[in-house]
């Protein structure tokens, strides 16, 4: 056989197992079904996952759902995943489910450096608020009050363990449910005002400019080491990967950096369509495809990264 037929013949295979992998896919497959649960940061990594499965041909549907509500979405097949389970807040809600395996979780997580533990402002820390022992010396001041995110939050529940288990002597005290962004505007008033206030912080988040803020230490047998250290990972489907490889293999690709994730977030929070912030980043970033794509083909079965360089000039 000579060169010419050899080069070919190699060319028609890899043509074949391509074809091969993406006639694996349902046309249901085409319909990327992710939740949302109303985070900035959530909206982030989704607008960015969307971002390049758009390019890839594929088409996003994003249902916002509650914390507990997306969990049994996921187990329900309802929704194929979710991007944004923070560990250890959401372990005793996601950790059950993994071990009886009714949802999948991608063994890496999709982002590290992450932090998640109570905050106050700065202002607040120089006054002597540093830890969470000395939260229930300043009960008076603070009316009592914790505040924090939307009903069924990780961060809510350990809220609520400290509160139920008198933890730093805080029994007395209530948890304020709301949303994310009505804790921050809760926040802003009290910094303008120069009140005290103890409320749930993390980074990535806008937050950490917006506000002079600072971290409380203590409780890391709640919040995770190292003051409120924390993961994110990726959950799917039990069945996603049999049922759409190539697609399951995009969102367990996905990876992110507190820097990336902060940049949309900021852009997000003013207004700017995710998905546009997303491609407009990644346009300026396209090293970033080489992890994402690694194994993964357009819903057609074409080169990827050639796809989604392309949709970023539209």
């Amino acid at each position: 056989m000579n060169k010419t037929n050899r080069t070919a013949l190699v060319a028609l295979a890899l043509t074949l197992g391509a074809s091969q992998s993406w006639a694996q896919e349902a046309p249901a497959c085409q319909t990327m079904r992710m939740a949302d649960v109303g985070w900035v940061d959530n909206g982030a990594i989704n607008g960015l996952t969307m971002a390049v499965a758009e390019g890839l041909g594929y088409q996003a549907k994003v249902s916002t759902l509650s914390l507990p509500i997306i969990l049994v979405s996921v187990q329900k097949k309802d929704v194929d995943f979710f991007l944004d389970y923070w560990s250890p807040a959401s372990d005793p809600l996601f950790q059950p489910a993994v071990a009886d395996k009714s949802v999948t979780l991608v063994e890496e997580p999709n982002l590290v450096g992450a932090k998640f533990t109570l905050a106050v402002p700065s202002y607040l820390a120089a006054a002597g608020l540093k830890d969470m022992s000395d939260i229930a010396r300043f009960k008076d001041q603070l009316k009592g009050k914790i505040y924090g995110i939307e009903s069924g939050a990780g961060g809510n529940q350990l809220i609520k363990t400290m509160i139920k288990e008198n933890r730093y002597d805080l029994g007395d005290f209530e948890l304020v449910e709301s949303s994310e962004t009505a804790m921050r505007l809760q926040v802003a008033r009290a910094i303008r005002k120069q009140e005290p206030i103890v409320f749930l912080g993390w980074a990535p988040h806008p937050m950490n400019l917006q506000f002079d803020m600072t971290y409380l230490s203590g409780a890391d047998d709640l919040w995770g080491p190292d003051g409120g250290a924390a993961k994110v990972h990726t959950v799917m489907a039990n069945d996603y990967q049999a049922r759409c490889p190539n697609a399951a293999r995009l969102v367990s690709n996905m990876r992110f950096d507190i820097q990336m994730e902060s940049h949309m977030m900021e852009k997000i929070m003013d207004k700017e369509p995710a998905v546009d912030a997303a491609k407009a980043l990644i346009a300026k970033n396209p090293q970033w495809l080489d992890t994402w794509l690694e194994g993964v083909t357009t819903f057609d079965g074409k080169d990827a990264k050639a796809a989604v360089l392309s949709y970023l000039q539209q």
